[in-house]
């Protein structure tokens, strides 16, 4: 016997998530709102309307169980596309042989796993042949669909979001997996009280990731009682569900982000670890709270850009995990400071000022002149050095004369913090230069 048929022999069985997938709708757990009975997704299923579709959820929650359900049950031609390594060429292939089934009456279910890394030329090869019929499209996609797929694509598909699964759902194929016959094969020894919560707990919504450490755990156990020691050595180096490009990147960064906005101390130090766990970029998180410094603490209190800072040069002198005791710092210093967005709308509308306005010319009296040109063209004619002037209140416009007449008042303290003080220091400035205008007209 030669080494390849040695080998044919000892084809492994399948692993555990692909042997306990669902038979039927039934079986399927968690997705109540697309699965039971009336549910949108089923009943279009039943009644044969489902067409063109994309699944969008997070990673292990059915979208590929689902899939095949539907291949199964409409009895469709199913062929498997990726969207990584196929091309134009596959696609037209598939559709040649699509159109062919369709003159003999039978319908192909075209799946596409990972759908949102399909590129512009293989979507718009798609495209008419989703249109017209000749394919049924079937996405899944951990990633939001409106971001990565081409509008007239997306628009003749319905799209279905499906949810983590909670802790229950994941015992719940916990306990059916430990009642399988493979796996009690695999392990005679059974399973400790708790380690079947404990592992729906750490799973992260993710049916396989749940069933996957299930099947490490009893391959660890060789054959003895899967424990709870077990269990927590396999996890003190399992990272937490993460795409630091895709939604949840942002996700948890706007989480954090309103959660220090809302002054949340503990909300905002949960989003950090979250992130910082998760194997997020320690200075695009300090990038974001030297951001929030400006943005809504403002001049309520100045130290704030100033501590934001510092905590990213710490962390680049530090790296982790010392420096990240920096950044949570930063973050309770940031949720406890008082907060004004007064400068952030101050700027906003300057720069709106600025581009509706064009490129209005610099008033002579505000231009430096160097030269007895600019001198004699009178450039700084009419110009007041503010320490020559009573209070140093200078009554001259420093606005293009355009706008001489219009002088926008951009910036409007809050009253909160140290820019309470400030707003009364403007506004005693603002009505002294009135006065001051007032006696030189």
């Amino acid at each position: 016997m030669d080494l390849l048929d040695e080998l044919d022999e000892r084809v492994p069985d399948p692993p555990l998530a692909d042997l306990l997938r669902p038979r039927n709708l039934d079986e399927v757990s968690g997705q109540g709102h697309l699965l039971s009975t009336g549910a949108p997704f089923r009943k279009a299923l039943e009644e044969g309307a489902l067409g063109s579709f994309i699944l969008w959820g997070p990673p292990g929650s059915g979208k590929t169980t689902l899939i095949l359900l539907v291949a199964e049950r409409t009895g469709q031609n199913f062929v498997r596309f990726s969207a990584v390594t196929g091309g134009v060429r596959q696609v037209r292939a598939i559709v040649e042989d699509a159109s062919r089934l369709r003159k003999r009456g039978v319908r192909t279910l075209l799946f596409v796993d990972e759908i949102h890394r399909f590129n512009k030329a293989q979507q718009d090869a798609f495209l008419p042949h989703v249109e017209d019929g000749t394919v049924t499209l079937a996405g899944a996609t951990t990633e939001n669909p409106s971001f990565e797929i081409i509008a007239p694509l997306l628009s003749r598909c319905t799209v279905y979001v499906l949810k983590r699964l909670e802790e229950r759902d994941l015992l719940s194929i916990l306990e059916r997996a430990g009642q399988h016959p493979a796996f009690r094969s695999m392990n005679p020894g059974g399973i400790q009280e708790g380690v079947l919560e404990r592992i729906a707990a750490s799973a992260d919504g993710d049916g396989r990731r749940a069933l996957n450490l299930l099947e490490l755990l009893a391959g660890t156990a060789s054959g003895g009682t899967i424990t709870l020691d077990l269990f927590r050595d396999a996890m003190s180096s399992s990272p937490l569900s993460y795409d630091k490009s895709g939604e949840e990147h942002y996700n948890l960064i706007s989480a954090f982000h309103k959660s220090l906005r809302s002054g949340d101390v503990d909300a905002s130090l949960y989003w950090l670890a979250r992130m910082i766990v998760s194997g997020e970029n320690p200075l695009y998180i300090a990038r974001r709270m030297i951001r929030f410094a400006t943005e809504d603490v403002g001049l309520a209190d100045p130290s704030a850009l100033t501590v934001a800072m510092r905590a990213a040069d710490s962390w680049r002198f530090l790296g982790s995990p010392e420096g990240d005791l920096a950044l949570a710092e930063a973050a309770c210093y940031l949720a406890l400071a008082p907060r004004s967005n007064s400068v952030y709308r101050a700027w906003g509308k300057a720069v709106g000022t600025a581009r509706e306005r064009g490129s209005l010319p610099v008033p002579l009296h505000l231009r430096n002149a160097p030269t007895e040109l600019m001198k004699a063209l009178e450039y700084g004619k009419g110009y007041q050095y503010a320490h020559d002037v009573p209070d140093g209140i200078v009554t001259h416009s420093n606005f293009p004369d355009a706008m001489e007449e219009e002088e926008e008042e951009y910036y409007l303290p809050s009253g909160n913090g140290r820019e309470a003080g400030v707003g009364e220091k403007l506004r005693q400035w603002r009505e002294a230069r009135s006065r001051a205008r007032e006696r030189g007209s």
